[in-house]
C-alpha cells in the first residue's frame, strides 16, 4: 500500500532550499521538497510525504484527518516504519531525549 504521511516542517536550510526537516509524530527526518518547487513550504507548514519526498502542502486539519485515517486502517505502524526507512540522515529530536 502506498502511504502518504503528514508531517510538519520544523527546519529549513537556506543553503539547501529543497531540503527540510519534517516531524512526523515525534520522528524527524530530512525530506526532499523538490516536487513543491513552485510553492515551497515554510516552517510550520504541513506536507504529505512519501518515500522521502514532500508531495503536497496540506492544512493542519487535513494532516490530523490523514493520521486518523491511517490509524483507523491499521496503517499507522506501517507509516512510521516508512518514515524510519527513508535512508536520509536522521535528525535527532532533542525534546524526545
Amino acid at each position: 500500500m502506498c502511504l502518504a504521511i503528514p508531517g510538519q516542517v520544523i527546519e529549513l536550510f537556506p543553503d539547501q532550499p529543497n531540503i527540510a526537516v519534517i516531524d512526523v509524530v515525534g520522528v524527524r527526518r530530512k525530506v526532499d521538497l523538490g516536487l513543491l518547487q513552485d510553492n515551497l513550504p515554510l516552517k510550520g507548514d504541513w506536507v504529505l510525504i512519501h518515500v522521502g519526498f514532500a508531495m503536497s502542502k496540506i492544512s493542519e486539519q487535513d494532516a490530523l484527518d490523514q493520521m486518523r485515517t491511517l490509524r483507523a486502517l491499521g496503517e499507522a505502524e506501517a507509516a512510521m516504519q516508512e518514515i524510519q526507512g527513508y535512508g536520509l540522515e536522521n535528525t535527532e529530536n532533542p525534546e524526545a531525549s
